[in-house]
């Protein structure tokens, strides 16, 4: 007899397709329109309206408009899919009202798709878009897994042997292309070395393959015949199949593993139907109540080692069963959204984007502390994704996931939604909790964590989103799967947000291990205008900055914590030569001064007291001493503030400290700032071997202090110099000198 939890579900999912039959019946193309904030503030709605002009007019009926989430793709908005059958789906960036006509009239309507707007179309390895040329799109790729694991072994070696086979075949890149793309996370530790994982799309076939010989037997069937090869095909499909399937070549995408943002950019986050019929959608939470086995659920999370993604890293599994192991009732599940690191965008990204995924993690989590009742908790800053996150919850209810009774099995969960005012410490889980409560957003010493004493002092677990988007992945498709993807210690993904002097910006989601330069150089493109790298800060405010030298250091919570950084939620900004790293520390220590919530004497007193000795260093005021002083004072208030977020603060101080001493020691000892960003410490020359006597510097000095006759080199006087630059700015011979 079917168990009644499955066949509830199953008549949901039964529902949602016909309903979608008949919605989508005789539909054959999809055009994909971004539908978030990045996307709509790009102009994603004007372009929408465009594709439904033209729909109108061309009576067509098989074309349907498919609003999606954020791709993450940032600086490239507002980005369109087309899905055409029998064709690789293709994305096109900046897509304005002109380009939308172009689109349709040209790829939709005359079957020629606009490689001139195609998205990043590039080889992975590749630092600048290769020129885009009029040749069809391939109607085949061969896309082998360029994760360290299969890399390990033959792994490259496969890859040059199949474009030695596509090239003695005869078979020109317009048909068939070959790619490279991030974990697929299917390797098994006996595999390591031995070699490649393949896919074949868009039959979306995986094979393992360990030699030549196999990779002649794969090309034979594959693409010379159009068959499977059921010998080395591999049983189990990848997670994101989906996603891999719909974005066609795209290197941004094809070098991440998408798994938390494995429907963003794909699914309609507004579409209940759409999650069950092509997320999985509460399929884990189906197998779950079918299985009364709540300890069963800390025991996957545990064996899949995903540790908490909004900072410290705590393990899940741990946290869970130490909050299931408490007596007192009610017990609460809540979510952390209260995403205020500068830069920083992944969790509006998913709750815009999928919020069904983190709502079913939630309902996990609850039923597997024994908790009633949750509370999603999110900066009322984000008003799209407080929409959906409430639209998706009404639909569940309506359908019978929340609520009493959720799909016949006697357990009963509901969720709100409490709204915070934007204070960064309430980001702090017990400060967060006294937000909740109605209390000012102050942390309070711990012991006890919350998972003994948190809202209204009973048992709660708190994790952010990216977390819960995780649950519901690791519970369908096994520990093993997701541990795999990441480290002994860490399993799976981290998305990261991708930001400052880089070709590509985004947000990116790699395999735990993934080094910093995969991340930078490869996916995100390395630095613009031939400029050096200089460093990388990761975590936010809390964070610090990486020097270049550290590139190949894999991206997890313990290596970034031995390098004096922290993952924290997953912001990622990249420095490049031109910036000064003593003002990038200044910056931060004022962001942290403004949002200490000044409970503690230490954070609250420290970090003016730093900010202070770091403003009289740039500003060319510096003491002898303040260095040594500066040290000091980030020491104390490391070790001696409340909470993590008041011992985290002199993160970007000390790291900058220890790997930039000379940078700084430049400000304090020389009043000299080598990046020439600190404008009190700047000096403006004119070069007399370059200066022809123009007069263009005199004449657009905003305080007259430039001298000197016509046809005869000018002079600057320094003491009325107010360093504005606009002498640099409007000089045609390169004759004003700044350092």
């Amino acid at each position: 007899m079917e168990n009644p939890v499955r066949a509830a579900h199953a008549a949901l999912v039964a529902a949602a397709s016909a309903r979608r039959a008949s919605r989508e019946a005789g539909t054959t193309v999809r055009i994909q329109v971004g539908s978030a904030t990045c996307e709509n503030a790009a102009g994603a709605e004007a372009v929408l309206d465009e594709f439904l002009k033209h729909i109108r007019a061309t009576g067509r009926t098989d074309i349907r408009i498919h609003r999606v989430g954020c791709t993450g793709r940032c600086s490239r908005e507002p980005i369109v899919g087309v899905l055409r059958p029998g064709e690789l789906p293709v994305k096109y960036e900046q897509v304005d009202r002109d380009r939308a006509h172009r689109i349709f009239t040209e790829h939709l309507l005359g079957g020629t798709p606009c490689h001139d707007l195609l998205l990043d179309h590039r080889p992975a390895s590749a630092t600048t878009p290769l020129p885009r040329t009029a040749a069809p799109l391939p109607q085949l790729e061969l896309v082998f897994c360029a994760a360290p694991r299969c890399q390990e072994g033959i792994g490259p070696q496969l890859r040059d042997r199949c474009v030695q086979l596509l090239g003695e075949a005869g078979i020109p890149e317009s048909r068939v292309r070959v790619a490279e793309a991030s974990c697929y996370g299917l390797c098994a530790e006996e595999e390591v070395g031995r070699g490649v994982h393949l896919l074949i799309r868009p039959a979306h076939r995986v094979y393992r393959i360990t030699s030549a010989a196999e990779l002649e037997e794969v090309f034979r069937a594959e693409v010379l015949a159009g068959v499977a090869l059921p010998r080395l095909a591999v049983d189990e499909r990848p997670v994101g199949e989906g996603f891999v399937e719909l974005y066609g070549d795209v290197a941004f995408f094809n070098r991440q593993s998408r798994v938390a943002l494995r429907n963003s950019g794909v699914l309609d986050p507004e579409s209940l139907d759409e999650y069950l019929l092509d997320g999985e959608g509460f399929v884990a939470l189906a197998e779950v109540l079918a299985h009364q086995d709540p300890e069963a659920v800390i025991r996957t999370l545990a064996a899949a080692k995903l540790r908490g993604r909004g900072g410290g890293g705590y393990p899940t599994g741990q946290k869970w069963a130490d909050a299931r192991r408490q007596p007192g009732t009610p017990k609460y599940i809540l979510c952390n959204a209260d995403e205020g690191d500068p830069g920083a965008f992944m969790d509006r990204s998913m709750l815009e984007g999928d919020p069904f995924s983190v709502i079913e993690g939630m309902i996990l989590g609850g039923y597997a502390i024994g908790a009633a009742r949750g509370f999603f908790y999110v900066r009322a800053e984000y008003p799209l994704a407080i929409r959906r996150i409430d639209g998706a919850l009404r639909a569940a209810r309506d359908a019978g996931l929340l609520g009493p009774d959720i799909l016949g099995s006697g357990f009963s969960f509901d969720l709100e939604i409490r709204l915070g005012a934007g204070a960064f410490v309430c980001g702090e889980e017990t400060a967060l909790i006294h937000s909740i409560e109605g209390q000012r957003g102050q942390p309070r010493v711990r012991p006890p964590y919350p998972t003994e004493s948190g809202l209204w002092s009973q048992p709660t677990v708190i994790n952010n989103v990216e977390t819960f988007a995780n649950v519901p992945v690791v519970l369908r498709h096994g520990a093993a799967w997701f541990a795999r993807l990441g480290t002994p210690k860490s399993g799976g993904t981290k998305v990261f947000a991708l930001a400052g002097k880089v070709r590509h910006t985004g947000l990116v989601e790699v395999p735990m291990g993934t080094t910093l330069r995969e991340v930078v150089m490869e996916i995100g493109g390395g630095v613009p205008g031939g400029r050096a790298l200089k460093a990388i800060q990761t975590g936010g405010p809390a964070g610090g900055c990486i020097p270049a030298a550290y590139l190949d250091t894999p991206v997890d919570f313990d290596s970034l914590l031995q390098l004096g950084s922290i993952m924290g939620s997953g912001g990622m900004i990249v420095l490049d030569e031109d910036d000064c790293l003593v003002d990038i520390a200044r910056y931060f220590m004022a962001f942290s001064r403004d949002e200490s919530c000044g409970k503690c004497t230490p954070c609250r007193e420290g970090t003016t007291r730093m900010l202070e000795i770091l403003e009289r260093i740039v500003a060319g005021e510096a003491r002898p001493d303040d260095l040594e002083r500066l040290e000091r004072l980030a020491w104390l208030v490391k070790k001696s503030s409340l909470c993590g977020l008041g011992r985290a603060a002199p993160n970007p101080v000390l790291s900058t400290l220890k790997y930039f001493r000379a940078e700084c020691e430049a400000h304090v000892h020389e009043k000299r700032c080598p990046a020439r960003r600190c404008k009190a410490l700047l000096t403006y020359t004119v070069i007399p071997d370059r200066c022809v006597g123009c007069t263009a510097c005199a004449r657009n000095c905003p305080v007259h202090c430039i001298s000197g006759r016509p046809k005869q080199p000018h002079v600057i006087d320094p003491a009325a110099c107010i360093r504005c630059g606009r002498c640099v700015e409007v000089c045609r011979f390169d004759a004003i000198a700044r350092g």
